[in-house]
């Protein structure tokens, strides 16, 4: 499915507040800004454009809902985006979390559960993407995640 292409955390911010407020969800955001604050600043000398100079400054964000279920979104500078649900962190590419978090608030999230070998997994359905898969542990299983088995 085409995303609309969010290529700075400064993009993906408000399209994802946009997706929360359609929800009726309240969110918290929090801003690392610069390269002493980022984890990108932490691992390298910055961010650095394709003919070696100085590119934009790193931006990461920390977003969190309220509302059942926990749900937390972490924006990198590099594209790289973690969702976290109840959680269970899953990597999402940062223009497809606003699809992922409309499928989350909107019930298209399942556990599956087999019994031999046993295992539990959380799936989340976003249209015209494959799923999204994570295995849980034995204690993962919070009453919101027991209410989605099948």
């Amino acid at each position: 499915m085409n995303h609309p292409n969010l290529p700075t955390t400064q993009a993906a911010v408000p399209a994802v507040e946009a997706v929360a407020a359609r929800h009726g969800r309240a969110v918290r955001a929090e801003h690392d800004i610069g390269g002493d604050r980022t984890f990108a600043g932490l691992v390298g000398a910055g961010a650095v454009g394709p003919d070696g100079e100085p590119g934009a400054v790193p931006h990461e964000a920390l977003l969190e809902f309220d509302g059942s279920p926990r749900t937390a979104v972490r924006l990198f500078t590099h594209d790289e985006a973690v969702v976290t649900v109840e959680g269970i962190a899953f990597d999402v590419p940062r223009d497809s979390v606003p699809a992922f978090l409309h499928s989350v608030w909107s019930d298209l999230v399942h556990v599956k559960v087999r019994t031999f070998p046993p295992s539990s997994t959380l799936i989340v359905t976003v249209p015209g993407e494959p799923s999204y898969r994570e295995a849980l542990g034995v204690h993962d299983l919070t009453p919101w995640l027991s209410g989605k088995i099948r």
